[in-house]
């Protein structure tokens, strides 16, 4: 509704706007008809006698058009003015400003992650995702939340992510992934099908509060669901039944505190061991990196493999090892240096 009316309001400035040109027009014609007088000049006289600005010396012709286009367009003039003023004292043309900016910012995006959803899980999922050098794109329609992610530096949309819309704006069919974790499950639910409904191939990961949502997500088209109390609680049972392994797992994981760094790389074409067995393709010598696990392309999952296993082509390699050596093997294996963070997937070759 808020969006219809500022552009009933905009088509209606713009009318004005033409109609007060096409008066400043008329009266540049009838001051050079009248007085002779050169377009700069007719254009200052109109503009002066609009305005009642200006004293001008004319004839008498020239006065009773003046006093004809001053009864024909002074109210014109004061209406365009007060109409124009009132658009930006009550913000709605600094929001559309903001809007055009932020529409021409998102343009830009390209394989980022569209996060629905600004509240506890959602600051936190777009404080770490920045953290590492993951771009995304915010949606939500609270005000506050949408001012408290653009303080940490983040595009926001304050809009219903629920429509179709506002995932295109946000830009759903370049992005990499679409994060939705609204309060709602209903929500949830329906942001996954117009998401996926919009981009076929984007990877889709859901929040589910209660039980039995998860299986809707899936058929609606999410990849991959969470429910956060299911999480926490395994993981309070975790850190009870064993301690030492969360902790290491988690800083592992997180990187912050250790050296150490679990990660999963997808094997490219050009790798100089595609075909290969892990014994020969030197990784644990070269690199002083464990591969822990290896995911097949047809998503099957060996884990802890031998020496003699083969590495494909396409494969998802699980590895762990020093920061430092992981950032070697990645520009070995790529070309290139290592992101901060794969973003949640498997690194593209």
């Amino acid at each position: 509704m808020r969006r219809a009316g500022l552009s009933r309001r905009l088509r209606f400035a713009a009318f004005l706007l033409l109609s007060l040109l096409c008066l400043l027009l008329l009266g540049m014609g009838g001051f050079m008809l009248v007085e002779d007088v050169s377009p700069v000049e007719a254009l200052y006289l109109t503009i002066g006698t609009l305005t009642t600005v200006a004293p001008f010396h004319l004839t008498e012709g020239g006065r009773v058009f003046a006093i004809l286009l001053i009864l024909s367009g002074f109210g014109l003039v004061a209406a365009t003015a007060a109409f124009v003023g009132n658009l930006f004292l009550d913000g709605q043309a600094l929001e559309l400003y903001r809007r055009r900016k932020m529409r021409k910012e998102l343009g830009k995006h390209s394989d980022h992650y569209v996060i629905c959803g600004f509240g506890q899980m959602g600051q936190i999922v777009t404080a770490e995702l920045m953290r590492n050098g993951v771009s995304v794109v915010v949606i939500d329609t609270d005000e506050q939340a949408v001012l408290r992610c653009r303080e940490l530096g983040a595009p926001a949309i304050r809009r219903d992510a629920m429509e179709e819309e506002s995932l295109a704006e946000a830009g759903v069919e370049r992005a990499r992934g679409v994060i939705s974790v609204v309060n709602r499950d209903a929500d949830n639910v329906f942001i996954v099908v117009t998401a996926r409904a919009l981009n076929p191939e984007v990877f889709i990961s859901a929040r589910a509060s209660s039980r039995g949502v998860e299986k809707k997500l899936y058929l609606a088209g999410a990849n991959h669901v969470v429910s956060p109390y299911a999480s926490a609680a395994m993981r309070i049972t975790q850190n009870i039944l064993r301690p030492t392994i969360t902790d290491f797992m988690e800083q592992a994981v997180s990187g912050r505190e250790v050296e150490l760094e679990l990660e999963e790389l997808c094997i490219p074409e050009s790798a100089p061991f595609a075909g290969k067995s892990l014994m020969e393709s030197n990784i644990r010598n070269d690199f002083d990196l464990i591969v822990v696990a290896i995911k097949r392309g047809d998503g099957k999952r060996i884990y802890n493999p031998a020496s003699l296993e083969p590495i494909h082509a396409g494969d998802t390699l699980i590895a762990i090892g020093p920061r430092a050596n992981m950032d070697r093997f990645h520009k070995s294996l790529y070309g290139k240096p290592r992101p901060a963070s794969n973003g949640g997937q498997p690194i593209p070759g």
